[in-house]
């Protein structure tokens, strides 16, 4: 079997999907909705596009992990240096696992909170403040390491593209595989 050089185009798709959602989701929860008094109207439907937002990442996390379990991919990426190497690695599956707990405490806020019911249903009013429910402090904790991954993500990225000029990039963007 002939290893490929690039990821199949359902993975770049998830890749990218989960990326644009992932962004806009730390984006209006560290910017927004802190931000946003819980007394507000503007505050319901944040929490509700941030939570459904949520609910598709997981989701979607979810099967892009299962889908690149299971199709060809390329090998992991080589700078030449075994730790660099062994740290892409590392980002990679702390990258799944960020998001999934992210996903899972925004799920543990949601319940302690009732805000099924508040946002979805129209019964009961937000509390005063979140930060009464414990998994509130994982949620902020881990979307910080979120960002830090992500930082780490687009470094190695601007390494592979900018100092070793290996076009890297390609293996998970669309068009032609190289041969």
């Amino acid at each position: 079997m002939t290893q490929t050089t690039k990821y199949s185009n359902v993975l770049i798709t998830l890749h990218w999907f989960i990326a644009i959602l992932l962004l806009a989701a730390l984006f209006t929860g560290t910017f927004v909705l802190q931000e946003t008094p819980n007394t507000s109207e503007e505050k319901l439907f944040g929490l509700k596009a941030h939570m459904t937002a949520g609910m598709v990442i997981l989701i979607t996390m979810v099967v892009r992990f299962l889908v690149r379990l299971f199709t060809q991919k390329p090998p992991h990426a080589q700078t030449g240096n075994a730790l660099l190497d062994k740290l892409g690695i590392i980002v990679h599956y702390l990258l799944y696992l960020a998001v999934i707990v992210m996903a899972l405490s925004g799920i543990g806020i949601s319940i302690m909170a009732g805000l099924p019911e508040i946002l979805f249903e129209g019964v009961g009013t937000l509390p005063a403040s979140f930060d009464e429910f414990p998994p509130r402090l994982a949620h902020g904790i881990i979307a910080s390491i979120l960002t830090g991954l992500i930082v780490l993500h687009v470094a190695g990225w601007a390494y592979h593209q900018f100092i070793l000029k290996d076009k890297l990039f390609s293996r998970i963007w669309f068009g032609r595989q190289k041969s």
